[in-house]
């Protein structure tokens, strides 16, 4: 027979921490606390199979659970001395949600469960203060009315109001014992009005309706919400705690308060919170009064003129920093805690894990190690790889006032002001003059490469994680708010509006790409420190570390930025962006409208040059590292001019009409690019744009040998291949291309010819296409967009309700689909290394820096990652944790 309740309380607990898949978070750690011999309050813990047991049969409770919950109140009443009920000593208890993970707020909870017109007059008796006791009947019945009965608190907020407007207060603290008791009165009338039946005066209907209402608020919208959000399963459930009361607003020599053990925004190790004398719980944190701190320190700190706990009440404070050092090295990190004292005696309510900052996170697990609490390689898994991002880009200063527009997604991390335009023209204009720019664009395409390049943010009225926007911004490390739905842009007028307020060309506005806010104004930011403690976490990660981690780049700022984070090559070098600066794209376009293959090869002629001297910067940059370049991938229409003054320039400079040129542009348009004439079909068709890159890419590579003394291996990658004949028609064109450049240098250098792996035929006939490719590398990107049929550019508004409804998890283009598209990963890897043992694997799609994707390529057995830049260290870390977490699954 399954147990149902577990007890704790008087130096004994039948739950440990480990158990808090069973007790949750709150019970197990307040287990814990007893059975280490810390002041805790009697009580017992339902565990969370009960709240699994509710859902499963139509909201019923298991057939021993009362018995279990009677014996539970008999061990709080013999442990506290008192009777729940009990006319002259009444026990009160609160209930708890207790989830194993921590949702602060998101569910319910009932303080001073127990009161009734009888049992507030012992309470009254057994502390000698009738106001306490009133005050106490009153916030239970309102508590217990919203949350167990459904009638809002608004309703008894006015009844207190209108209350202390007939009396003439101005504070909650002046009113009387008699003034509460009325309210009382009031208050069981509103409820008898609402519902026509009496507020319940028995406490174990009070008790039961508490331990409903907590397990039902586990289906409420706002903590079904938040589950989506930090990714907590709906089948882990609640536990429910029932805990005897202990009252912090007895009089003076009572105080509760909440308390971490080091800072919890810089990770210092002092000790850190807040405190109220003669207070309940709530109202820490309501703002009713205004908080006193803990310490001296922190009381300076804060310019604070109320005494310090330390100094109004030293006793209770020596203990509570005590036992401050007993759980940190208990539980080895950073607590967070709650405390009351009532009458001189300090009681412990809560213990956690607390919850900081990036920042504080890396220094706090540093310091630990440096302490010798946790090991280097606890260090590493202690710091969540996500949270680096924010370490990475400059941060909004957190103290400055902020007026917000409005939220769009946070798509690119980081933080950046700038005076708003609206065409990538016109933020290289505006650049050239020395203006910081936001670029702001119903969505973004290839042609706005320049202006996002230039611009210190961008913003998009629409578009997802993984739109165009989002990827060039987050490799670039410029911060992003994508898909801000409520923006209205009209481009003729030069203006958006957001929300009935106008926003033109040449205003200020602020973008935090970490929150997805866009903000009125300038708001000032900090910027990031990553040498210290962030350099030894990497050098601790890189010691554990199997995966390889490079990066996507394209630009010698890219490749310099990827190298300062310690990227070991570059996984992709998309040559297409390359092809975007305006002293080429007029030979790319004249190449476009050619008539014939001459007409090609001159406008080739003339990229060239461009192409190689490219090359040969980042073989430089990269010191002998792998640099893995990507062929011309896009559909040619991409590069065509869409404006006609764009269009009069180019058929001026191709030597056409302009009509010609709207009639090429007319007929390379295609219904689906993505799936139309573009990738290795380009190289199929005409091989010469291929060889004219191939070409570039070996003479850089001979030239940049001699410059730097390194040896350099260009590693060619053909994308978009569906079939074997494919590759091998375009590894003639590259090998022919290496002959001619090795014949002309004397130079013979070794170089790999793979092929990028997009599509589900190429994962299935890896086998075939391995006996062409030296390398495979993942583009995920567009393998979950042809393995699933959706477009990364156009599924931001139903994706969110396909993860609402569970169809998705995770959004699939910022996390691999690992059931689907991972599978096929997985047989491409198996069957490609089945034809040739040491083929080199590894992805360089947004999946590359994303930590479970990351996990996913450690047990596939990939060598290494790509990803943007600035997302370099989140990898590394996310790689060491995989392989830790390899490394204790294997020892199971």
């Amino acid at each position: 027979m399954s147990k149902w309740v577990y007890t704790f309380g008087d130096g004994r607990a039948e739950g440990r921490a480990e158990m808090k898949n069973l007790l949750g978070g709150k019970g197990a750690n307040l287990a814990e606390m007893s059975a280490i011999g810390l002041p805790v309050p009697a009580g017992f813990t339902i565990t969370t199979e009960v709240c699994t047991h509710y859902y499963a049969n139509g909201r019923q409770y298991p057939a021993e659970l009362t018995a279990a919950v009677e014996a539970g109140i008999a061990h709080i009443e013999q442990i506290m001395g008192a009777g729940f009920g009990n006319a002259t000593n009444p026990l009160l208890v609160s209930v708890r949600s207790g989830a194993r993970a921590s949702m602060p707020g998101m569910m319910d909870t009932v303080l001073n469960l127990g009161l009734n017109d009888v049992t507030v007059a012992g309470l009254i008796a057994s502390s000698g203060d009738a106001r306490f006791g009133w005050d106490s009947y009153r916030r239970f019945i309102q508590m217990y009315s919203d949350v167990v009965l459904g009638i809002d608190h608004h309703h008894f907020e006015e009844l207190l109001e209108d209350l202390k407007s007939d009396r003439g207060y101005d504070l909650d603290t002046e009113l009387q014992a008699d003034d509460w008791k009325e309210l009382v009165s009031a208050y069981k009338g509103k409820v008898q009005e609402k519902l026509g039946r009496p507020f319940p005066d028995d406490p174990r209907e009070q008790l039961w309706g508490a331990v409903g209402a907590v397990f039902s608020s586990w289906m409420n919208q706002r903590a079904i919400t938040y589950r989506r959000l930090h990714d907590i399963p709906e089948s882990w459930g609640t536990a429910v705690n029932v805990q005897a009361m202990v009252f912090g607003n007895m009089g003076d020599d009572c105080a509760t308060g909440v308390a971490f053990t080091r800072d919890p925004s810089t990770g210092e190790n002092v000790f850190y919170g807040e405190y109220l004398i003669n207070a309940q719980g709530e109202d820490v944190v309501a703002g009713i009064r205004t908080p006193q701190h803990l310490t001296v320190v922190g009381k300076d700190r804060n310019h604070s003129t109320l005494p310090a706990m330390e100094e109004a009440m030293p006793e209770m404070f020596a203990e509570l920093d005590r036992i401050r050092h007993v759980l940190e090295k208990h539980y080895r990190d950073m607590q967070d805690m709650e405390f009351t004292i009532q009458r001189n005696k300090l009681w412990m309510l809560q213990t956690r894990n607390g919850k900081r900052t990036s920042a504080a996170a890396l220094k706090i697990a540093i310091d630990f190690a440096h302490e010798g609490l946790i090991s280097h390689q606890e260090a590493v898994l202690r710091v969540d790889p996500a949270q680096l991002d924010q370490l990475l880009h400059p941060m909004l200063d957190p103290n400055a006032p902020r007026t917000i527009l409005t939220t769009g997604l946070p798509a690119s991390p980081g933080a950046a002001s700038g005076r708003v335009v609206f065409t990538a023209e016109d933020a290289e204009d505006w650049a050239r003059r020395g203006e910081k720019v936001i670029l702001v664009r119903i969505e973004t395409s290839p042609e706005d490469i320049g202006g996002m390049h230039v611009a210190e943010g961008i913003l998009t009225s629409r578009g997802g994680m993984t739109s165009h926007a989002a990827v060039v911004a987050r490799g670039m490390g410029r911060p992003c708010v994508a898909g801000a739905g409520s923006v209205r842009i009209n481009y003729a007028e030069k203006v958006m509006t957001i929300l009935g307020r106008e926003i033109k060309e040449g205003d200020t506005v602020t973008l935090d790409g970490s929150s997805g806010q866009v903000i009125a104004g300038e708001v000032p930011t900090i910027q990031p420190e990553l040498t210290g403690d962030f350099g030894t976490l990497m050098e601790w990660a890189d010691a554990v570390r199997r995966l390889k981690v490079r990066a996507n780049a394209e630009t010698p700022t890219d490749a310099r930025t990827a190298r300062s984070f310690g990227a070991e090559g570059i996984g992709l070098c998309r040559t297409e962006h390359m092809f975007f600066d305006p002293k080429r794209i007029i030979h790319v376009r004249q190449m476009i409208l050619a008539q014939d293959e001459a007409g090609r090869r001159q406008a080739l002629d003339k990229l060239l040059p461009y192409q190689r001297e490219d090359f040969v910067e980042l073989f430089t940059i990269m010191q002998g590292l792998p640099v893995t370049i990507r062929l011309l991938d896009p559909p040619l229409h991409e590069f065509l001019p869409h404006t006609e003054e764009d269009m009069r320039e180019v058929a001026e400079a191709a030597g056409v009409d302009v009509k010609a040129v709207r009639s090429a542009a007319i007929a390379l348009s295609e219904s689906n690019p993505m799936l139309g004439h573009r990738g290795c079909r380009l190289g199929v068709t005409y091989p010469e744009i291929y060889e004219m890159q191939a070409i570039a890419i070996f003479e850089a590579a001979v030239q940049a040998s001699k410059a730097t003394g390194q040896t350099v291996v260009p590693e060619i990658m053909i994308p978009l291949v569906a079939t074997r004949r494919e590759l091998d028609l375009m590894k003639v064109v590259v090998d022919a291309a290496a002959s001619k450049v090795f014949g002309a240098t004397g130079v013979t250098l070794d170089y790999a010819v793979g092929t990028m792996i997009e599509l589900p035929r190429a994962a299935l006939r890896a086998g075939e296409i391995a006996e062409s490719a030296e390398f495979f590398s993942f583009g995920t990107n567009d393998l979950t967009q042809t393995t699933l049929g959706i477009s990364r550019d156009d599924s931001a508004h139903f994706l969110e309700t396909y993860q609402r409804k569970g169809i998705y998890e995770k959004d699939p283009f910022a996390s691999l689909d690992q059931e689907g598209v991972g599978e096929l990963v997985q047989i491409a890897a198996e069957r490609g290394r089945k034809t040739r043992a040491g083929l080199k694997l590894g992805i360089c799609g947004e999946h590359g820096g994303d930590p479970a994707s990351i996990h996913f390529c450690e047990q596939t057995g990939l060598d290494y990652v790509s990803c943007s830049p600035f997302r370099v260290p989140i990898a590394r870390l996310a790689a060491a944790q995989a392989a830790l977490g390899k490394a204790a699954e294997g020892q199971k």
